[in-house]
């Protein structure tokens, strides 16, 4: 019980980076109702980018921008298969994620990973340092949660809502719903990066293999916060802020299985359990609540 004590500060971290990424899931989940399976691979090209231009003396903050850019570039690619050249959603998604394993690869120089030390190079968040990288965790989640607020606020934002409710309505009202689908890609992918570039500096290093199982823990965290939180937070920024929870979660369900002895090389199945789980919540609340309903009004 103490080492899962000692571990919640990092859980929490860890937690709190992943969230930002679960942000970029919902975009496309939620809003846009398309499964983008991408952030398999647009997370490890955020944290390839980092890694590559902190390592080559750009400034930390610079590289964060490069790494967001980096992801742009990722949703844009599958937004084109997708528009421009009508494959499906998942396949778009599947075919863009495996190419990003040899860009990836490119990006490291041909090797499989490289390190980011703390000693060596100034990083906003690190390992040692988790008390700070939790505050700054939670600086750039506000941050983008605030931007997203505003965003979707605007037309445009409402344009790209329109097209994930009924692109059919959106289309009848003159909205171009490829557009809004790529911007929406776009936006998704580049906060997905973001994270990934978080990541890599939290962890120390970028891997080839980082973002592997990356939409597993995203719409893990989408989940679990919709289902704890979706009854208390009805604002759209409040609903961004559950997801984060819900990766917070996640993180520290994580860490207490491990400390009860689970195999590590079970980790993915428990994870795909967990999202079974939280999925399956809902539609059980759809079967058993309307029959509840009924009885109570029969009773009456």
């Amino acid at each position: 019980m103490l080492g899962f004590l000692t571990a919640l500060p990092g859980a929490a971290a860890q937690g709190i980076i992943w969230g930002i990424m679960a942000i970029g899931v919902y975009i496309t989940y939620r809003v846009l109702d398309f499964a983008d399976l991408t952030v398999d691979g647009s997370i490890g090209t955020g944290g390839a980018v980092l890694v590559m231009c902190t390592i080559g003396g750009m400034d930390i903050r610079l590289a964060m921008v490069m790494a967001f850019l980096a992801g742009c570039l990722a949703g844009l690619a599958t937004g084109i298969f997708h528009t421009a050249f009508g494959i499906p959603p998942i396949l778009a998604g599947i075919l863009t994620q495996l190419a990003l394993y040899s860009v990836n690869l490119r990006i490291l120089g041909d090797k499989a990973n490289q390190t980011l030390s703390v000693m060596k190079y100034d990083l906003i968040v690190s390992l040692r340092y988790i008390s700070r990288s939790i505050v700054i965790g939670l600086i750039f989640t506000a941050f983008v949660i605030g931007v997203l607020y505003w965003f979707f606020g605007t037309e445009m934002g409402h344009s790209i809502r329109a097209t994930g409710c009924n692109a059919a309505m959106a289309r009848a009202n003159g909205i171009n719903t490829n557009s809004r689908k790529i911007i929406g890609l776009v936006l998704s992918n580049g906060i997905v990066a973001l994270s990934g570039a978080l990541l890599s500096q939290y962890q120390g290093f970028a891997d080839v293999n980082m973002g592997r199982g990356a939409i597993v823990i995203g719409l893990a965290a989408v989940i679990i916060g919709e289902v704890i939180f979706g009854k208390i937070f009805k604002n759209f920024a409040m609903r961004l802020l559950a997801v984060v929870f819900g990766g917070v979660i996640y993180y520290l369900v994580i860490t207490l299985v491990l400390r009860m002895g689970l195999n590590a090389n079970d980790l993915k199945l428990f994870s795909a359990l967990v999202v079974a789980l939280f999925l399956a919540i809902p539609y059980w609340k759809g079967k058993v609540l309307p029959k509840q309903g009924k009885a109570q009004k029969k009773g009456v």
